[in-house]
């Protein structure tokens, strides 16, 4: 008895490797994107963009042992534990791109901390030189646009592609109990 897998016994992995590998791709295309952004093009990250960055960080590195093990014909359990944690976590962040979309559009109000005027004014002998001090970007604002979509919007749309990918690699997973 052989501890390779079968043509047909590897099929769902080969398939659940090769998306894997394609979120893994897409997340740091787009993380790189967002840097290139920051820093190179001088626009700045508002809060709610810096925290939509935290779906990229996990999926980068959780999609690339994802597609390893599904290269090295790991096993079934963590193979679906994976997917189903990169299936939640880019669409949460689909969803939260949306959210901030919806906030720039003006559709509903976002954070205090990012879209309304500041409370503490702290020292007020020292209001001016704080005010001229801090650099507030407002997440109700857009920096950039591209089709009429901002970065936000541009987020949703690609944590959305990503939750259909891992989507896809639960299914392929499941579909014949790999």
């Amino acid at each position: 008895m052989s501890d390779a897998l079968s043509p047909t016994d590897r099929s769902p992995y080969a398939a659940s490797s090769m998306l894997a590998l394609a979120i893994c791709v897409i997340a740091l295309a787009t993380i790189a994107g967002a840097w290139f952004f920051q820093l190179v093009l001088g626009i700045k990250p508002c809060p709610m963009c810096l925290e939509q960055r935290y779906a990229y960080y996990l999926a980068i590195p959780l999609a690339a042992v994802v597609a390893l093990g599904a290269a090295k014909g790991a096993g079934r359990a963590p193979l679906v534990a994976g997917f189903a944690v990169l299936f939640c976590a880019t669409l949460f962040n689909a969803a939260f791109g949306v959210f901030h979309a919806g906030v720039e559009w003006g559709w509903w109000p976002g954070p205090t901390e990012c879209t309304g005027s500041a409370v503490d004014f702290g020292d007020p002998g020292k209001l001016l030189e704080s005010l001229n001090a801090v650099k507030i970007v407002r997440c109700d604002e857009v920096q950039w646009r591209f089709l009429g979509l901002s970065l936000a919007g541009y987020n949703a749309l690609i944590s959305a592609l990503m939750a259909a990918l891992s989507g896809l690699g639960l299914f392929a997973l499941c579909r014949r109990g790999a």
